[in-house]
């Protein structure tokens, strides 16, 4: 694994050395900690929504995330224009299709931004597994709940093999990698898997953990592969929410406190505390 956690190292510092544009069409409940997110792990966030201007940014900036968490029909229409665009011009795209299942708004919105060939599309495991049943590759399907994974497809040690499978057979069909986040996380571009056990259950406690994933994934997609792209982010969002629990524990603070003590992780995080933290392995 040295191999591997060499080059996260190596993305956790390029990306501070080349700070990539990263166009951010993302939840606006998590807009303004998803921008200082990227911020402090070294790039430079756009957030737009508007549909007149969604092409123009594409071609401006190095990678594009979007997230369908409080979607309109007006960031629809942006949000499709920005992706088909990101795929005509072969930019780095990352699809967060949070609450998938919930609505038909939200299923058909996701299978409308599919067609354009994310890079990378990440999610809890209900919502990769409701997509997967939605495009057909999956006949297994759980019911959503919300925005949070379904209690049958939380990843422990006792399911972690079974569904490191599920997730690589479905990121081998779309051609694409897969970001699982859990308790343990899964990562897989369809070849390789790696199982990420970073993190702590106050990140779950806080909204927006899982939508700054998202940008950040897009944050090191510019820099790096896909699957790269996605173990460094996994990882990097791991660690800083592993420290930031302690020293908020370590204070008798709460989670108001976690929410800046991650952020300020989130900026100071690089490649020696990725290789004093890092818990990671090839499956």
């Amino acid at each position: 694994m040295n191999e591997v956690i060499n080059n996260i190292c190596d993305c956790v510092t390029k990306l501070r050395k080349e700070s990539p544009l990263v166009h951010c069409i993302t939840n606006t409940v998590t807009v303004n900690d998803c921008a200082n997110a990227v911020l402090a792990v070294g790039a430079s966030p756009i957030m737009a929504n508007e549909p007149l201007e969604a092409e123009e940014m594409v071609t401006i900036v190095n990678s594009l995330l979007i997230n369908i968490g409080t979607l309109n029909q007006k960031q629809i229409e942006a949000m499709k224009i920005a992706a088909e665009t990101a795929d005509k011009l072969e930019k780095a795209y990352v699809l967060d299709p949070v609450g998938i299942g919930v609505s038909n708004i939200r299923n058909q919105t996701s299978l409308d931004l599919i067609k354009s060939n994310p890079t990378i599309i990440r999610g809890n495991l209900s919502e990769i597994k409701t997509l997967a049943n939605l495009i057909g590759i999956l006949e297994e399907c759980t019911q959503a709940k919300g925005v949070d994974v379904a209690d049958s497809d939380v990843i422990n040690n006792d399911t972690l093999e079974s569904n490191a499978i599920i997730v690589k057979n479905i990121a081998e069909k779309l051609n694409t990698t897969i970001a699982v986040s859990g308790p343990i996380d899964i990562i897989s571009d369809g070849v390789e898997i790696y199982a990420i056990e970073n993190g702590h259950s106050m990140m779950s406690r806080i909204t927006g953990s899982g939508c700054m994933l998202g940008c950040i994934l897009a944050a090191y997609n510019a820099i790096t592969t896909p699957l790269y792209a996605a173990i460094t982010a996994t990882a990097v969002l791991g660690i800083a929410g592993e420290i930031a629990a302690q020293t908020t524990k370590v204070n008798n603070k709460g989670t108001g406190t976690f929410r800046s003590e991650l952020l300020d992780e989130l900026s100071n995080m690089d490649d020696q505390t990725v290789q004093d933290y890092i818990k990671i392995s090839r499956l």
